[in-house]
C-alpha cells in the first residue's frame, strides 16, 4: 500500500532487518528490534512517534533482543509467541490471535520451522492485508535454518518449515513479505541480497519452493546449511530470561597499560579492534584480532569467551561507544574497558613488538614457491567455491579447537580480504605457533597475480 509508512532499519553485519511502522496518532510498532536501538529511536523521533509496541517473531539466537529495553524505557507493550514463562512482562500470542492497533490489526500466524514457537504476523489495514512479517520463516530466496535448537530437532523443524511455507503460499501473489533475516545472517539458509519480497516472487523463484514434496524440501534446505556461531546456542535463553536493561549506551572505561597487564595475568582477553595492517605491525601479545567493521559483533560472539573479562584495543578514529554497543548486541554487556592511549601506550610500558607479516601477491607467490602452507579460514562453502591450490581449510570459528590440524612449518593464513585471516593468525600466535603470515587479499587476487585458476571442491577441507 502506498500509504504504508514502514521503515526498515537494517544491520548489515548481523543481516537483520528491524521494521518501524507508523501506526498513526503518534504511535509506532517495532518488529524484531535488536539491542542497539539508536537508529530505531532516531527514526521514530524524526517522525514524532513514540514506540507503543515491540514485537518478536521468535526467540532470537543471533543477537540480544531489544524488546525488553523498549518495554522498560519506552513503556512499549511486548508482543511475542507463547513460549513458556519469560522473565519480563509481555503478551503471548498464538495462532490466529489478533491485536487491534487502531488503523492496523496485527494477526499471529504460527509458522514453526526456524524455531518451534515462530510466528509470522499478518498486517491488516482497514481489514485488508497489507503484508506479512515473516521473521525467520520465509525469506528472500530461501528460508530460516532449522538446526539452531538441537540436532534431534533439525529434521522435524525442517518438515515444519515446509508446512509453514506452504501455508504462506496460500496468500495472494501481490502480498508484500517482510523477513527479519537476510544476507549476512547466519540464521538464513543462503538467499539473496534483497531484503523484502512478495509471495508471488518467492513462489516463482525461491529454490526451496521449486522442489517437489516435503522430503525433497528437507533435503534441499539441509543441504544449504553451513556452520553457525556457537554463541547462538546461549543467546536464545538470555532473550527468554530477559537481558539486562542498559538504559544508556554502553561505554569503555579507560585502563592503563599496567592495569591491562594485571587483568591479562588474571585471565582477561584482549580484543584488538584495529585494522589488520595495524595489528600486524604490532600488538599486545596473546591478543585476538577482530577488526571493527559491520560483522564485528558476530566474530566477537564467536571467538571471544563470554565468562572472561574483555579489554579492547582500538585506533583513535574508532568510536569506543560503537564498539561497546556492538559487543552488547551479542551479550558482552560489561567489558572491562579499553587500553587508554591504544597500542602506543602498551609499547611505552613494555619492550618488544609482536608482529605478523602482511603479504602482497608477489610475496605470497615467493613463499609458496618456497614450500609454505596456505591455511584458508573461510567458511567451507566459500572454500569449495574457489581457493588457492593446496590450501588447507579450517574455518575461523573452529581454529582454536583444531590447532593440531594445522600443518607444521610456516603458514600463510588467508580469507577473502585479510580481516578474518588476521584473526586466524592471532589465534595461531596465541597458541605458540611461529612463522605466521597473512595474505592481504583473497583467492581472486592470487589468481590475478599468477594467471592461474583457483581450485574448487573440498578435498583439503580439514575442520569445521
Amino acid at each position: 500500500m502506498d500509504s504504508l509508512n514502514l521503515i526498515p532499519v537494517v544491520d548489515e553485519g548481523l543481516g537483520n532487518s528491524t521494521y518501524l511502522l507508523d501506526l498513526g496518532e503518534g504511535r509506532a510498532l517495532v518488529m524484531d528490534p535488536e539491542r542497539d536501538l539508536r537508529q530505531v529511536r532516531a527514526e521514530a523521533s524524526r517522525r514524532g512517534l513514540s514506540i507503543a509496541y515491540a514485537v518478536e517473531t521468535h526467540l532470537h539466537a543471533d543477537f540480544i533482543s531489544g524488546v525488553a529495553e523498549l518495554a522498560a524505557v519506552e513503556g512499549a507493550t511486548v508482543l511475542a509467541p507463547e513460549v513458556g514463562p519469560r522473565g519480563f512482562a509481555h503478551t503471548g500470542l498464538s495462532d490466529g490471535q489478533s491485536v487491534d492497533m487502531g488503523r492496523f490489526t496485527l494477526q499471529a500466524l504460527h509458522t514453526p520451522g526456524h524455531s518451534p514457537e515462530h510466528l509470522s504476523y499478518l498486517l491488516l489495514e482497514g481489514g485488508d492485508l497489507a503484508g506479512i512479517f515473516t521473521g525467520g520463516s520465509l525469506m528472500v530466496g530461501t528460508a530460516g535454518r532449522t538446526d539452531l535448537v538441537s540436532p534431534d530437532m533439525t529434521v522435524p523443524l525442517a518438515r515444519a518449515q515446509y508446512r509453514s511455507l506452504q501455508r504462506l503460499m496460500d496468500f495472494p501473489d501481490t502480498t508484500p513479505v517482510w523477513p527479519t533475516h537476510g544476507a549476512g545472517s547466519f540464521c538464513s539458509a543462503g538467499g539473496s541480497g534483497d531484503r523484502v519480497t512478495t509471495i508471488g516472487a518467492e513462489r516463482a523463484t525461491n529454490p526451496l519452493l521449486q522442489v517437489e514434496g516435503e522430503d525433497a524440501f528437507v533435503d534441499a534446505l539441509l543441504g544449504t546449511l553451513g556452520t553457525f556461531p556457537e554463541y547462538f546456542l546461549r543467546l536464545g535463553e538470555i532473550n527468554k530470561r530477559g537481558p539486562a536493561v542498559l538504559h544508556e549506551q554502553p561505554r569503555l572505561a579507560p585502563l592503563s597499560a599496567t592495569a591491562v597487564a594485571a587483568l591479562i595475568a588474571d585471565g582477561a582477553q584482549v580484543i584488538d579492534a584495529r585494522q589488520p595492517a595495524d595489528y600486524g605491525a604490532g600488538h599486545v601479545p596473546g591478543s585476538l584480532s577482530i577488526p571493527f567493521r559491520p560483522v564485528f559483533a558476530t566474530w566477537l560472539g564467536w571467538l571471544a569467551t563470554p565468562d572472561r573479562p574483555v579489554v579492547i584495543v582500538r585506533s583513535p578514529e574508532q568510536d569506543p561507544a560503537d564498539i561497546a554497543t556492538a559487543a552488547a548486541k551479542v551479550g558482552f554487556d560489561t567489558l572491562a574497558g579499553e587500553l587508554d592511549g591504544g597500542y602506543p601506550a602498551w609499547t611505552r610500558a613494555h619492550t618488544g613488538t609482536e608482529e605478523v607479516a602482511l603479504l602482497e601477491p608477489g610475496q605470497m607467490i615467493e613463499r609458496l614457491q618456497a614450500g609454505e602452507t596456505v591455511l584458508d579460514i573461510r567458511q567451507s562453502g566459500e572454500y569449495a567455491a574457489g581457493h588457492v591450490p593446496g590450501a588447507v581449510n579450517i574455518e575461523l570459528g573452529y581454529l582454536a579447537d583444531n590447532i593440531a590440524a594445522v600443518p607444521a612449518g610456516p603458514v600463510i593464513v588467508m580469507c577473502g580480504h585479510g580481516e578474518r585471516a588476521m584473526g586466524g593468525a592471532s589465534i595461531l600466535a596465541a597458541s605458540g605457533r611461529t612463522g605466521i603470515a597473512v595474505f592481504n587479499g583473497g583467492p581472486a587476487d592470487w589468481a590475478a597475480a599468477t594467471g592461474n585458476n583457483v581450485e574448487t571442491g573440498t578435498d583439503l577441507a580439514t575442520a569445521k
